[in-house]
């Protein structure tokens, strides 16, 4: 059975209901989920800035090469958020397959446009072992800025979160 996935610092949330997202203003309003691929995407607080890269069909060798991409996937973070992260506790939400349709395959976005309860929660700790059990190599940065320039340069595919909340 397919599960999709929703995180949240949040224990108590019971029902998701649609809603606007502030990264696609042009949308109806969606309840948004992650696939089990791309769930360590948010293994980390809600306003952690963040940036992962990973081999897609279209990357070359050099790409791979010139961004050390010897695992999965790579996430880079701020390394004022490091801390953050090793403290946070946070609350997996499983939801159903049933109502939700793919809208982002590349990032394993998936959203409903109806209100939608979870099967079950799970509360997640220490994050950072999590990403390493996933194969995910997490890199420390002052600012994500040069990442970000340098990732949209390359032929990685990739997913950019919560960079409104980066050091300048």
């Amino acid at each position: 059975m397919t599960n999709y996935f929703h995180y949240s610092e949040d224990a108590t949330i019971k029902r998701f209901e649609p809603r606007l997202s502030p990264s696609f203003p042009d949308e109806p309003p969606m309840v948004w989920a992650i696939d089990e691929t791309h769930r360590p995407l948010y293994y980390f607080p809600r306003q952690c800035p963040r940036i992962a890269y990973w081999k897609g069909g279209g990357t070359t060798e050099q790409d791979v090469e010139a961004f050390q991409l010897n695992t999965r996937m790579v996430i880079v973070i701020e390394a004022d958020w490091f801390y953050r992260l090793e403290d946070v506790a946070l609350y997996q939400y499983t939801f159903s397959a049933q109502s939700f349709s793919c809208f982002d395959e590349n990032a394993g976005y998936y959203t409903s446009r109806s209100i939608v309860e979870p099967r079950r929660v799970d509360r997640l700790n220490s994050l950072t072992k999590m990403l390493l059990n996933e194969g995910v190599e997490l890199r420390l940065v002052p600012t994500l800025h040069k990442v970000k320039e340098e990732v949209l340069g390359s032929t990685l595919n990739f997913s950019m979160i919560r960079l409104r909340n980066a050091r300048n």
